[in-house]
């Protein structure tokens, strides 16, 4: 009677666990990612790669866009439980007109990584030589549209903001003559600039965007309200893949392959263009400065105030070991 009730409990128990177990795994987020390839956009990628979040209980379905327009408003439909990349501009631009977005986290602070480039054969040479031209940005909302506006703005310039999606169909515009200036970010375009093809005449931190936070982590409202627990999680995990990418040889190695290049390119992409500190999601940089340039550069018609951004910036807080 005993060894039958011991084989029962034991039963029970294993029950227990395979039902934790598969609660556990069911934990899934979709997230949109501006940019496939970048760096900092791939965070959530090699992440998954290495197992990081499969350690957390969370399996990632990855959709890319063109952009950090696209990656927002498919945020702010509720169609997807995180956008990653989202432009800070465009951000807080939705958020005063009343859209249901939180951010969760910095994605990246400074431009460097950020460039506007010319044929090698251009006659343009600065930004101050494109009265008349046209000058790439991805997509309306996203960090390259917030730059590219300030372009215009801080140097008075008459050139033709237009979007052109990612850095592929850009170069295409571009090498073709369809468009004057176009925009990059590396590993993209990086043999382009060894082998002498492009020139680039402006980088991201030319502008004020320079020591600010430029990219955003987002949710929606209802994913933030219905699901708190599991993006804390996410943030738990993004963050251990930070540490991770820049401490142990094999995330080069594994970055490498996701983006098609060398392990070569991909240290030179991380070391020169990506400092540790540039993809610290813990923080937003620069608030007291970018709501009042957001109302310069028309994206929002007033500053937030303190509690507006209070409101809406929801960052989970590090858990310390």
């Amino acid at each position: 009677m005993r060894k039958r009730n011991a084989v029962r409990c034991l039963l029970a128990v294993a029950g227990l666990v395979l039902a934790g177990t598969h609660a556990f795994a069911q934990d899934k987020l979709k997230l949109t990612v501006g940019q496939r390839g970048n760096w900092d956009t791939s965070i959530s990628e090699v992440g998954q790669r290495a197992g990081i979040f499969r350690k957390h209980g969370l399996e990632l379905e990855i959709v890319w866009t063109q952009g950090a327009g696209e990656t927002q408003q498919a945020v702010i439909a509720g169609s997807v439980d995180i956008g990653v990349a989202a432009g800070v501009m465009g951000v807080l631009g939705a958020y005063s007109k009343g859209a249901p977005i939180r951010v969760i986290g910095a994605e990246t602070t400074g431009a460097a990584d950020l460039f506007w480039y010319v044929p090698a054969d251009s006659p343009i040479k600065s930004l101050r030589g494109t009265e008349g031209k046209t000058i790439a940005y991805s997509t309306n909302g996203s960090s390259t549209h917030g730059i590219v506006t300030a372009f215009m703005r801080q140097f008075d310039l008459k050139a033709k903001p237009t979007a052109t999606g990612g850095p592929p169909g850009t170069l295409t515009a571009v090498m073709s003559g369809n468009i004057d200036v176009g925009w990059s970010a590396p590993p993209f375009g990086l043999d382009l600039l060894e082998q002498g093809r492009i020139r680039i005449i402006a980088s991201g931190n030319d502008t004020l965007f320079k020591g600010q936070t430029v990219r955003l982590l987002i949710t929606n409202t209802q994913t933030l309200q219905a699901r708190k627990p599991v993006l804390e999680r996410y943030m738990k995990a993004y963050r251990e893949t930070v540490d991770w990418m820049y401490a142990d040889p094999n995330a080069l190695k594994i970055y490498a392959e996701f983006a098609g290049v060398s392990e070569a390119t991909a240290r030179r992409t991380r070391d020169n263009f990506f400092a540790k500190e540039a993809v610290d999601p813990d923080r937003v940089i620069g608030l007291d400065v970018i709501v009042k340039d957001a109302v310069e550069l028309k994206f929002t018609a007033a500053q937030l105030t303190r509690e507006q951004l209070a409101e809406l910036i929801q960052i989970p807080p590090r858990q310390r070991p």
